[in-house]
C-alpha cells in the first residue's frame, strides 16, 4: 500500500466516525498559521487517545509535548467532571497558541499548560496525586528519561502511551546514528527490563505515514522519582 491509500482510509474513517468539529479544526488552523510543524496526531489517533482515556476512566492525565493542543483537546474531553489534565510544552510560542485553542474548546479550566523543558517541569509534579494516563509525545532523544518520570508519576493500573516509536521501521537498526531512533530503542529496552509494566508496540499507518505507539500498563508500584 501507499501513503495515498493509508490517507484515504484515514479520511474514510474520519468522515464516518469523527464528524466535523469546529474546535479541533480551529486548533489545526491556528497551529498552521503560527508556523508550527504538522506533527500532531491524526484524527483517528486522537480518537484512540480519547477512547483509551474514557475506558480507563482517567481523572488525571499528563501530556508531554503540547504543540498546538490538538491531542490535548481529545484527551481533555475524555475527563469526567472534576478531572484535570496537565500538558507540558517547552516552546512559549507554542504554549500561547495551545492555550488559545484550549480556551476555544472550552477546556481552559480543565487543561493546564505548563511551559519549560519537560525534564525541568516534571520534578515539580512529584508529590502531587498520581496520574491515571500519561501521553509521551515530546522529543524522542529524552524518551527514556521521560519514561522514568512517567513511571514515578503514574498510579498502579495506569497507562503510559508513547507516540512515534517505530520511526518508519528504523527502530530495528541498532547501528542507527539518529538520536531519536536510539532514544526509542532505549525506551523499548527499559520496558523489557521493568518487571512493573506490561508493554507492547503497535505499528501504525495512516495520513501520518508509517510509525507506531507504545502502550504500557503499569502493574507494579510507582517507582521513586529520578534523581
Amino acid at each position: 500500500m501507499t501513503n495515498e491509500q493509508w490517507s484515504a482510509v484515514d479520511q474514510y474513517v474520519s468522515d464516518l466516525l469523527m464528524p466535523p468539529d469546529a474546535a479541533l479544526e480551529a486548533a489545526l488552523a491556528a497551529s498552521s498559521a503560527a508556523g508550527m510543524p504538522t506533527i500532531n496526531v491524526s484524527p483517528a489517533q486522537g480518537k484512540l487517545l480519547y477512547l483509551l482515556a474514557r475506558t480507563l476512566q482517567a481523572q488525571r492525565i499528563l501530556e508531554l509535548g503540547t504543540l498546538g493542543a490538538y491531542s490535548s483537546i481529545w484527551l481533555g474531553r475524555a475527563l469526567p467532571p472534576g478531572g484535570q489534565m496537565i500538558t507540558l510544552e517547552a516552546d512559549p510560542g507554542h504554549a500561547e497558541v495551545a492555550r488559545a485553542n484550549l480556551a476555544r474548546a472550552g477546556l481552559s479550566a480543565v487543561v493546564e499548560v505548563r511551559v519549560g523543558p519537560a525534564l525541568t517541569t516534571l520534578p515539580t509534579l512529584a508529590g502531587f496525586p498520581l496520574f491515571d494516563l500519561v501521553f509521551l509525545d515530546a522529543d524522542k532523544v529524552n524518551l527514556p528519561a521521560y519514561f522514568r518520570w512517567a513511571r514515578a508519576l503514574t498510579r498502579q493500573g495506569g497507562l503510559i502511551i508513547a507516540d512515534n516509536v517505530v520511526r518508519r521501521g528504523a527502530v530495528v537498526d541498532a547501528n542507527s546514528t539518529d538520536p531519536n531512533v536510539q532514544g526509542v530503542r532505549a525506551l523499548v529496552a527499559a520496558l523489557a527490563d521493568d518487571p512493573g509494566v506490561h508493554a507492547t508496540v503497535l505499528q501504525t499507518v495512516g495520513s501520518k505515514g508509517y510509525d507506531g505507539l507504545a502502550l504500557v500498563l503499569v502493574t507494579g508500584e510507582p517507582l521513586p522519582p529520578p534523581r
